[in-house]
Formats: structure tokens, sequence, C-alpha cells
């Protein structure tokens, strides 16, 4: 696809904390080689060179908002967006979130693809109403199907063309560079060479609910390899509780509340199993990291991540700690020959719907985006 330099697209991101960095770079490294230039613009953050380069995109700018300065009306976004809008040939924007899709409607006359992370996004009355008086220019993508059709129901008389689906993903190759070796990843995270681990990384959060992880680790500990252990990698405001929690079930010193990890995915090859138990989740990108790391996986079966694990492991129903039990159970005895398979389907798994690759050509197919280039 060739398409004239001149054109530019316009990304527009609320900030690149987090996994929002990886969000912009993701957006960014969808144009390469087509013709359009990319500018990122972030609402909030100091500018940053680091970032500035990770972003994949021929220019960078950073609005340096603070949170608190665009609550309400954020008018002065609003101007700001509208000058840089006007100073390059824009042929769309993609949004990220909704405050910056507010923005980028009230400051430009573009076409906007709203990119949604997250459940819930239209349940306000006012979100929907807002939603529909700029439907001729708004078009919407969920990260998994589960976000998707979260918005549909939202939005019952929008055009289901008009909210579709565009995975999350990563650069396999780039990841599996940056992942240390199985005895780096354990010393690194200071784990036993020789214990079974489980191997749990996200915030420490009811969403996550690591509380359904410990039940389960609890009942099936009795059937696990001797010694194995369970890491959560993760800081939150349940640390306490869960701490608490793990001596209550007798399972308190076989428990390893490692922190926060810089990095966690580069040391994901240190564990024997990871096992997601979150009760809220719209897609899991640790789901990709542990598979890019050929890990087993064991994951709630709701949300984003039974699109991520069904059909190369092992899911169960939510909250459900005695299922949980026996995944692991079932993880514990499979033996090299079949990890290694496991660990092929996944990788298998990852360049056919999760890579840069799989998801660039999804992208060029969706239906708004061959609306907006046939008009370019």
């Amino acid at each position: 696809m060739t398409r004239s330099a001149e054109r530019h697209v316009l990304q527009f991101c609320h900030g690149y904390d987090g996994p929002f960095l990886d969000c912009a770079r993701q957006y960014a490294s969808l144009f390469a080689g087509s013709g359009y230039r990319v500018t990122t613009v972030f609402l909030t953050g100091v500018a940053d060179a680091d970032v500035a380069g990770a972003c994949a995109s021929d220019e960078v700018l950073f609005m340096e908002y603070s949170s608190k300065a665009i609550r309400g009306l954020k008018l002065s976004a609003i101007a700001d967006l509208r000058k840089i809008a006007q100073s390059r040939n824009f042929s769309f924007c993609i949004a990220h979130r909704f405050k910056p899709i507010y923005i980028a409607l009230l400051a430009t006359q573009l076409p906007v693809i709203g990119v949604h992370h997250a459940f819930g996004d239209y349940q306000r009355r006012t979100r929907k109403l807002f939603a529909h008086i700029f439907r001729k220019r708004l078009s919407l993508l969920g990260v998994s199907d589960a976000v998707r059709d979260d918005m549909r129901h939202c939005l019952p008389k929008w055009p289901a063309a008009r909210i579709q689906t565009l995975y999350n993903r990563i650069d396999v190759d780039a990841l599996q560079a940056t992942q240390v070796s199985f005895d780096e990843a354990r010393d690194a995270l200071g784990l036993s060479p020789d214990a079974w681990v489980i191997g749990n990384v996200g915030r420490l959060h009811p969403d996550k609910d690591q509380a359904t992880l410990l039940h389960g680790f609890a009942q099936a500990l009795p059937r696990l390899p001797v010694g194995s252990q369970l890491a959560i990698l993760g800081t939150g405001r349940l640390e306490q509780d869960l701490k608490e929690l793990a001596r209550e079930l007798g399972v308190g010193d076989c428990v390893l509340f490692l922190g926060q990890v810089p990095e966690a995915r580069r040391y994901f090859r240190a564990f024997d199993v990871f096992a997601l138990s979150s009760d809220h989740e719209p897609f899991g990108m640790v789901l990709l990291e542990a598979m890019a790391a050929g890990v087993p996986l064991l994951a709630t079966a709701c949300g984003g991540a039974k699109e991520v694990v069904e059909g190369v492991g092992i899911l169960f129903p939510q909250g459900d700690a005695e299922h949980l039990a026996q995944g692991l159970q079932h993880l514990a005895v499979m033996n090299q020959h079949e990890c290694q398979v496991c660990a092929e389907m996944m990788l298998d798994r990852l360049r056919e719907r999760f890579s840069d690759r799989a998801v660039r050509e999804a992208f060029w197919r969706l239906p708004h985006v061959l609306e907006l280039t046939a008009r370019a």
C-alpha cells in the first residue's frame, strides 16, 4: 500500500504511564510503510526524549498538562490541540480513551477513531449523548471482542460496523530478545532454581482478584510438587490484606510478594506457570508476555483473557478457586514434551493473532479504516 508521504495521522494519547506508551507504539507501527506520517501527541506527562524514542512515530509532541488541569471543560487543551491539528495535513485522528476522544472531536473537524481499553466507557448517559452527537465523525475500537461488545450494548443504535475490535499486540521477536533465561530470571527475582513456581503479575487490586488465586493455590498445594511457590509481582492497596489471607490459609511461607518489579516482562521465564485470576480484564497484555516466554497459562474465562487463552491454555470460571486449583494440578504434571508443544501453540497464536504484523493487516481491513483511506 503506497500513499502520499504528505498525509499525516494524528495519534492523541492521554499519557504514557503504565502500558500506554506501548499502546502509542502499537498504533504508530500500524502505519509503517503506508506513506502516512504519524504525529503522536501526549495530553499529560512532561516532555521526555526516551518516551519520544519509544513511540515509533515520525513526530512526538507533549502538551504537558497535569491531570488536575484537564478536569471540567478542558478548554485550554482543546485550543492547543486545535492549533496542532491546523498545522498539519491530518487525514484522521486516533484517540485513546474517552477524554482524548472528547478533546479531539471538539478541537478538530477530523474523523476520529476512538480506542477503548476498558469496560463501561459508555455507560454514562452524558457519554452516550456525546457519542451520538458526533457519530458521523466517530468510530470505535475495543481492544477485545469483550470490550467491543460492551460498547455495542451501551450504544445499541450504532451500526455494528462502526464498533470493531483491534487486539492489543506485541513485537514478538523484540520482546523475546529482552526476556532473560530461566536461570537469570530466577536469580533476578530471588527464586530458588529448584522450586515449581506459579507467577502472577499485576496490581494488588480487587479487579485482579489475587484472593481467588491464593485460595486456589492453598487448595492445590498438597498435590503440587514439593516446595511449590506462588510469586506475586506488583503493589497495591490490597497488599496487607492479601498477605494476611495467605497466612490465614496456611500458605504464607509459600507465597512471595515481590513488589513492583521494573520491566517484569523480562523475567517471565522464571515461572513454570503463569496464572491470571482477574475478574475484570479487558484484554491482559501480561498473557501475551507469558506466551512469548513459553510459560503455560491459567486464566479466568471472562473478558478479553478468554479470547487470548482459549485453545492454548486452561480457563477457569471467574472466582472459582476449586477449578483454579484443578488447573494448577493439571499443569504441574505436564512433562517436558507437553510443555514444548504448549509453547509452540502459544507462539503460533501470538504470530497469527496478536503480533504487530497480524494486527496491522487486520487494521487496514477494518470497515471504517477503508472508508477513511478511500476519502484521503
